[in-house]
């Protein structure tokens, strides 16, 4: 069963911003072994979705690699602000 890395990342992302309509999700690449997702969010909203010392990006990565995992892909995903 294929995972929407798009979909789950932004169901994980949307509570915490302000601006929920300015997320968007793309996946870069997707191949046998590595998916690229890029994420973009409002400048506002940067801060609160990387976190103090980057630990709510870091537990929205694990939860993206543990569904990775299962189809033993690995996952990179860049959050950047526009």
């Amino acid at each position: 069963m294929a995972v929407n890395y798009e979909s789950l990342i932004q169901h994980l992302i949307e509570p915490l911003v302000v601006h929920p309509g300015d997320i968007e999700v793309k996946v870069l690449s997707d191949d046998d072994q590595l998916v690229t997702v890029q994420v973009l969010v409002h400048e506002d909203d940067l801060g609160r979705v990387i976190g103090k010392n980057g630990r709510i990006a870091n537990a929205i990565r694990t939860i993206a690699y543990a569904s990775a995992s299962r189809q033993n892909k690995k996952i990179s995903i860049q959050i950047d602000a526009f």
